[in-house]
């Protein structure tokens, strides 16, 4: 079984797949907006999925235009979405994040652009079944796909979070800081209220004599 597990990976690292694509983070201050660009051929797929990590509401407004300016997908305060379209003639398509919208408040953004037909792992125009090693070898391929994409969800999902713990504990601890602050200037005020009860005035010991 083991050597099948290796012979299986080894053969997915050989095997050149077609789908091409870019994983990537960035910031996105306010009242700004970010565009990328990539050169297609034509009736090629192509599939974008972002999400908002941290800022603000976890919403940024994204649109996709074609060469000649075409509007293809646009959507304003998005937290996640996923765009799939098929290019009609070739040319660089523009993929674009605006955050015009804050005023005052910066995001991280992640988008996955991927583009490109998956060649099979094994060739379709076979006159012969599979062998048990080359059936095991397209289920763990299979598998394999959705771990990478459960990891990915995994890791996004991680990272929302822990902006969200972070930013719950910055304003726990300046929370914190404010009551301690408060604390102790009530605790001087009412010492010192305290003191002048028992201070002995000198306009009144003057009235006395």
């Amino acid at each position: 079984m083991l050597c099948v597990v290796l012979s299986c990976l080894l053969f997915q690292v050989l095997v050149v797949f077609g789908v091409f694509g870019t994983e990537l983070t960035f910031e996105l201050p306010d009242n700004d907006k970010q565009c990328f660009y990539e050169e297609l051929e034509k009736d090629v797929r192509f599939d974008i999925d972002f999400q908002v990590i941290s800022g603000g509401n976890y919403d940024v407004d994204c649109f996709v235009t074609d060469p000649q300016n075409n509007v293809l997908y646009n959507e304003r305060k998005k937290q996640y979405d996923s765009f799939s379209h098929t290019t009609a003639m070739k040319g660089d398509y523009k993929v674009c994040f605006s955050n015009e919208f804050s005023t005052f408040t910066h995001k991280t953004v992640y988008m996955e652009f991927r583009y490109g037909d998956e060649v099979p792992l094994m060739p379709i125009t076979r006159s012969t079944a599979l062998t048990q090693l080359e059936s095991s070898c397209v289920s763990i391929h299979e598998i394999l796909k959705v771990v990478a994409d459960s990891q990915t969800r995994y890791r996004l999902r991680e990272a929302h979070d822990r902006t969200k713990a972070e930013h719950l504990l910055e304003r726990v601890t300046y929370w914190s800081f404010g009551q301690t602050v408060m604390l102790f200037v009530i605790g001087i005020s009412q010492v010192m209220l305290l003191r002048s009860f028992f201070t002995e005035k000198k306009g009144s010991v003057a009235a006395t004599t």
